[in-house]
């Protein structure tokens, strides 16, 4: 990691408003701390289990190590999905504890704000005394409306009530959206200072089509995107969608009916990163670029040559980009190429 780095969020900020910014920002969407910790020799996630201290003392690592590598901005979110009565459906494979239309009924949702911010808020105010000069967060509220369904239905299960309960189906997209703008309105007022730009993951689809059919998609989880973007923007902020998968059949759906600013996520297997900024580039900022597959793979991918010609691109193509993994940076990434494309992108940046 080089020093002598001066972060400015104003970069990603133009970037996300889809203008030039001064220099070309990284991002990425997530950064494993056990990355963090082998890059730099420092053993630091213990302390997030710690009190308020040792949180912040966390935090101080956990900017330090983005600052260090040349980001203009912090990631950080925290879940929604986690906080929600019986949830794991999505990434724990548990059974959902919303079946049918008596378990909808009973179910807490108007506790899940409290819950939220009960178990958050001091994560939220320590990333805050941490964050260096020169820059903000990027993130806010993690999970979105399709991700919190699926964590307490299953996505099988919510086929099924489809199927079987068409109302059911519709109301836990809207009862979702309650909880959510809920939190979000409340979160924009007590932090919202914090964070230039707000983002929402939602993965709505895999490598070949959208997990939910494309009218699904319009009908019920656009309208609720929506409320959370105007929230957001009625806080003066852009709002960043972070999806995964093949979701070109709904993305001018996203874009004119929710509203967002710009997107995040993409795989070579889909498409090129060429097709996001000649499809979108006149209309949203882009962020990423770089498949995360090319930094797993030192066999078949000169990673440096990849870095310059995605860096290249953006630079011809697109108005507003930030470039980074187009997904994130995991345990299983090499942390020496995830190394090497930092370096190649700096170096292209005259640093």
């Amino acid at each position: 990691m080089k020093s002598g780095f001066v972060p400015d969020y104003n970069n990603i900020l133009s970037a996300a408003l889809n203008k030039k910014s001064a220099r070309m920002p990284l991002y990425e969407h997530m950064i494993s701390v056990r990355i963090m910790e082998t890059i730099t020799g420092k053993k630091f996630s213990d302390l997030f289990r710690g009190g308020y201290n040792d949180k912040i003392e966390f935090f101080r690592n956990y900017c330090g190590f983005f600052k260090d590598c040349g980001y203009d901005t912090v990631s950080y979110e925290c879940g929604t999905g986690s906080v929600m009565p019986g949830s794991g459906a999505l990434g724990g494979h548990k059974p959902g504890v919303i079946k049918n239309r008596a378990d909808f009924e009973k179910y807490p949702w108007d506790k899940i704000p409290d819950i939220f911010f009960d178990k958050y808020s001091e994560n939220f105010r320590a990333f805050g005394v941490a964050l260096p000069p020169g820059m903000k967060g990027i993130g806010g509220v993690g999970n979105g409306i399709f991700e919190c369904v699926q964590d307490i239905t299953g996505f099988e299960n919510l086929c099924y009530i489809k199927a079987d309960d068409s109302e059911l189906y519709a109301g836990l997209f809207a009862k979702t959206g309650d909880v959510l703008a809920s939190i979000w309105k409340r979160f924009l007022a007590e932090f919202g200072g914090l964070f230039c730009v707000c983002r929402m993951g939602d993965d709505l689809g895999f490598k070949s089509s959208t997990l939910l059919d494309a009218e699904d998609i319009r009908k019920f989880i656009i309208p609720q995107y929506r409320r959370v973007v105007d929230l957001v923007h009625a806080a003066g902020k852009p709002f960043l969608l972070h999806s995964c998968g093949c979701i070109f059949n709904v993305m001018d759906d996203i874009i004119s009916d929710a509203g967002i600013d710009a997107k995040h996520s993409n795989e070579d297997v889909i498409s090129p990163y060429s097709k996001w900024l000649d499809d979108y580039g006149g209309r949203i900022g882009n962020f990423g670029g770089l498949d995360t597959d090319a930094l797993c793979d030192s066999s078949s991918v000169d990673l440096a040559a990849y870095t310059t010609d995605i860096y290249r691109l953006c630079e011809k193509k697109g108005r507003g980009t930030a470039i980074g993994s187009g997904n994130s940076i995991p345990d299983y990434v090499s942390p020496q190429r995830y190394m090497l494309a930092l370096d190649t992108v700096r170096r292209l940046r005259g640093e």
